[in-house]
């Protein structure tokens, strides 16, 4: 494997520079573990440089800052946009990507540091963007309750996106950030067919323990909101489909749906396509044809996709999410303060964030 090469800037969105590596091979302590939820897995625990990561300007993610603990994902969702990033450490994109996890162990005392330190000014921190921080191995090494205290003593505002249920085991550190700062939840449910769940995203919880957690966040207090997505071209595009997908999710008590058309970046797409081969090999030629021109499926296509879960979604009563809609549970008012002495100035309320 090769780790002195991998720079803060050749992750998720994949921009190589050559800055300073995150971690060296020194670092690196490499584990398996004979238990069934972790058997043919192997973590590769690291002591990392930094946790921040700084989101390339060309990318279309509407976030500047991502935190990620964990690089691979036990998930093992064939489209995963991820899987180029495992070839940095010069492991493959399929299997690897799937077993071969780096655990990134100082994470939390990282984030700390970064939040505590006058050159941040406490922006948005998007996590789940890369890979799920919510994976089966966050069930071993327990590093989102360290994150999660860091952003609300310092009451930063952050965002999860997840397809695990374990986040359910954070709720109530979830509900005393959303006190301070503004959170946003939102769960990953791309389609509700038990047989295309079961191929696609073989790590994962079942769409419907899924949509559990949204229903159980919101029970609590936090909304949250789905990303549909993705949605898969000839599989889970058809309306009734779409529809039945949509009626779950609303059933489930989401703030918001928002489709996202899969799309297929080096990596993924081989994975994938061999996928398809195997599971519906007369589908080859059209996805060919609809991803001929690069990752992304046609904006036609797309758009279709959008207006039909949009009117679905409205049918049902929600709708698409808003950057400016996003939830934000206030603070109790402070209690009124004491008048000022005679002759002095009134006293000034700082924000918190």
């Amino acid at each position: 494997m090769r780790w002195d090469n991998l720079t803060a800037d050749s992750g998720a969105h994949g921009d190589s520079r050559a800055d300073a590596a995150l971690f060296g091979a020194e670092a690196v302590v490499t584990r398996t573990f004979d238990t069934p939820e972790f058997r043919g897995i192997t973590f590769h625990e690291v002591r990392a440089r930094s946790i921040v990561n700084r989101v390339p300007g060309a990318s279309r993610m509407p976030f500047e800052w991502t935190v990620n603990p964990y690089r691979g994902c036990t998930h093992a969702c064939v489209y995963c946009f991820a899987r180029k990033t495992h070839s940095y450490l010069d492991l493959d994109t399929g299997l690897d990507f799937d077993s071969q996890i780096v655990v990134k162990v100082n994470a939390p005392d990282l984030l700390r540091r970064r939040l505590a330190s006058h050159r941040w000014q406490g922006e948005h921190i998007a996590m789940g963007t890369n890979v799920d921080c919510y994976q089966r191995a966050e069930g071993r090494y327990r590093l989102m309750p360290g994150i999660l205290s860091a952003l609300r003593d310092h009451a930063n505002p952050f965002s999860i996106l997840t397809k695990g249920t374990l986040i359910l085991r954070d709720l109530e550190l979830l509900t005393q950030a959303a006190e301070v700062t503004d959170v946003g939840v939102s769960v990953s449910v791309g389609f509700t067919d038990p047989e295309l769940w079961r191929t696609l995203e073989p790590g994962t919880p079942a769409p419907e323990r899924r949509l559990d957690v949204v229903r159980t966040l919101g029970e609590h207090g936090i909304g949250c909101g789905v990303l549909m997505a993705p949605v898969i071209p000839f599989l889970s595009d058809h309306p009734a489909r779409l529809r039945a997908t949509v009626r779950a999710i609303a059933a489930a008590g989401a703030t918001s749906v928002t489709p996202l058309t899969l799309h297929l970046r080096p990596g993924a797409r081989e994975w994938f396509m061999a996928w398809l081969g195997r599971h519906h090999p007369h589908l080859v030629p059209r996805y060919e044809r609809l991803y001929a021109e690069g990752a992304y499926a046609p904006t036609w296509y797309q758009r279709r996709i959008t207006r039909q879960v949009h009117e679905l979604a409205q049918e049902y009563g929600i709708g698409p999410a808003r950057a400016a809609a996003r939830r934000r549970i206030r603070p109790a008012e402070p209690a009124p303060a004491a008048p000022a002495p005679s002759g002095s100035s009134e006293p000034v309320q700082l924000p918190l964030v």
